[in-house]
């Protein structure tokens, strides 16, 4: 259904509805529409936008209309250039994959869960538009193992919600350590067939996240050249393996929402990564969307990848 609807190769819009400082020179401006334009000469279908709560509510909860507006003149750009649009609620009060956002209380609260519901009912009756063309991701990267008993339910009852008002759209559910694939096992059953299990991978971390100083324990300037990280050849058959069974045993089609490498690996090393995970999204029938388009220490449109580019995007 994925592919069928246009949602089979993608880049996420990292950095421009979140995970920033929410100037009104970073949202009016960071994407626009020749952006757009690019993404779709590349080749690709579709666009991940991630978003935080903050952009679309006030500390309130009431609604910022100028965040709603945003949203849908990109997914008014996206059809103009023949893509779809996943909308990914990045960020929502109470939780962010981010402990430094210090968002906390999401899983244990009634009132931050159904400010969740109400956000999402006013996501999909402003912006979601036609359901061929928009998909809903709930939440970014559940983090800890303990939360996946109360996410399920949390899911399961905004996915009720939001099938009053967009019954045909597809939806993305993620699990627990940050939606890896390991847990993926741990979410519920779909409740119908336009549920999908997403999951991100950026495995091995030590190659994928070389030299990121917002990893514990790693070091700045560690580096690791590819043919040095010793990746085995079945090493992405392993890693998505519990994913793929739980979808099969479940009736589910999976969605790699995020998955890349960051820009203090060598490019032409991190074209070497791209094949070989290509390699198995192809095997597998996965979905896939590379983080990220522009910077955000991962981008693809930088000037650092213009050597590689024609030879990396086509194994996106």
């Amino acid at each position: 259904m994925l592919k069928e609807y246009g949602f089979q190769r993608g880049v996420n819009l990292g950095g421009w509805l979140s995970q920033c400082d929410y100037s009104r020179e970073r949202l009016e401006n960071f994407i626009k529409e020749e952006d757009i334009a690019r993404i779709a000469s590349w080749g690709l279908d579709h666009v991940r936008i991630p978003v935080d709560y903050n952009v679309l509510e006030n500390g309130d909860g009431s609604w910022r209309d100028e965040g709603f507006a945003l949203i849908s003149r990109a997914v008014g750009w996206c059809r103009a250039h023949g893509l779809n649009t996943v909308i990914d609620l990045h960020k929502t009060a109470g939780f962010s994959f981010d402990a430094d956002e210090q968002e906390v209380g999401f899983f244990d609260s009634p009132a931050y869960q159904e400010r969740f519901y109400r956000l999402w009912e006013e996501l999909a009756a402003r912006c979601a538009g036609d359901s061929r063309h928009v998909a809903l991701e709930l939440l970014n990267e559940v983090t800890d193992e303990s939360f996946i008993t109360a996410w399920n339910r949390i899911a399961g009852e905004c996915i009720r919600r939001l099938r009053r008002i967009v019954p045909d759209h597809l939806i993305l559910v993620g699990s627990y350590h940050n939606n890896s694939a390991h847990a993926v096992p741990a979410l519920d059953k779909p409740a119908d067939d336009k549920v999908i299990y997403n999951f991100h991978c950026y495995e091995p971390l030590r190659f994928t996240h070389q030299g990121a100083p917002w990893v514990r324990e790693m070091d700045p300037a560690f580096r690791l050249p590819f043919d040095e990280a010793e990746i085995p050849a079945d090493f992405f058959d392993r890693v998505f393996e519990p994913a793929v069974r739980a979808a099969k045993e479940n009736g589910a089609e999976l969605y790699c929402g995020e998955y890349g490498v960051i820009d203090r690996a060598k490019p032409e090393d991190a074209v070497k990564w791209y094949r070989m995970i290509h390699a198995a999204f192809e095997k597998y029938g996965i979905c896939r969307c590379a983080w990220s388009y522009r910077q955000m220490d991962f981008g693809l449109s930088d000037p650092r990848m213009d050597a590689v580019r024609d030879e990396l995007l086509p194994l996106l």
